[in-house]
């Protein structure tokens, strides 16, 4: 198979591993093929691409949309990043719980948030390139957040010896409860 997707503890999370063929050229693989995707029961309808750029120590997030929630297949084209999923799916037994996947331009790896689940990244390396594909359009009237060190959700964020690097905005986001 042209990926290798593997089931995160959360349910609904996948990391997914693309087919990388390389030479002494450099590599190529293919981020998204519908069909391949579709073969391991990975079915979402994407409408948008975004691309963010980053410096060390930049955390975004806890970021999720309130009534038109977005899927994310999310991955770094250059450097690396702690990419965090929180579950706020009402019913689920690991609501409020998070997962973690290092997600790096080198291992080229992939990291699929479904709808109802809050999303974050630190930066870990200098600089990075961060792409992801949505489920659905944003409209930042319907934007949510959560503070990205509630203490009830008690990410592990990695230490860099620095201050992360937030907006104004996610300084300000509420707690889960």
């Amino acid at each position: 198979m042209p990926i290798t997707v593997t089931k995160c503890p959360i349910e609904g999370l996948y990391e997914i591993q693309p087919k990388v063929f390389g030479d002494s050229r450099g590599a190529f693989f293919e981020s998204w093929n519908a069909r391949d995707f579709a073969e391991a029961g990975l079915t979402m309808r994407f409408v948008q691409d975004n691309q963010s750029r980053s410096v060390k120590g930049v955390l975004r997030g806890l970021h999720f949309q309130k009534t038109q929630p977005q899927g994310k297949l999310v991955r770094v084209v250059q450097g690396e990043v702690f990419d965090v999923a929180v579950d706020l799916r009402p019913k689920s037994e690991t609501y409020g719980k998070w997962h973690a996947v290092t997600l790096s331009g080198e291992k080229n790896n992939l990291f699929y948030i479904p709808e109802g689940f809050a999303h974050g990244f630190l930066v870990l390396s200098d600089t990075c390139v961060f792409t992801y594909k949505c489920t659905d359009f944003y409209n930042p009237a319907d934007e949510g957040g959560l503070l990205w060190s509630d203490p009830s959700i008690a990410i592990d964020w990695p230490d860099l010896g620095m201050d992360y690097i937030l907006s104004e905005k996610d300084k300000k986001n509420p707690l889960l409860g």
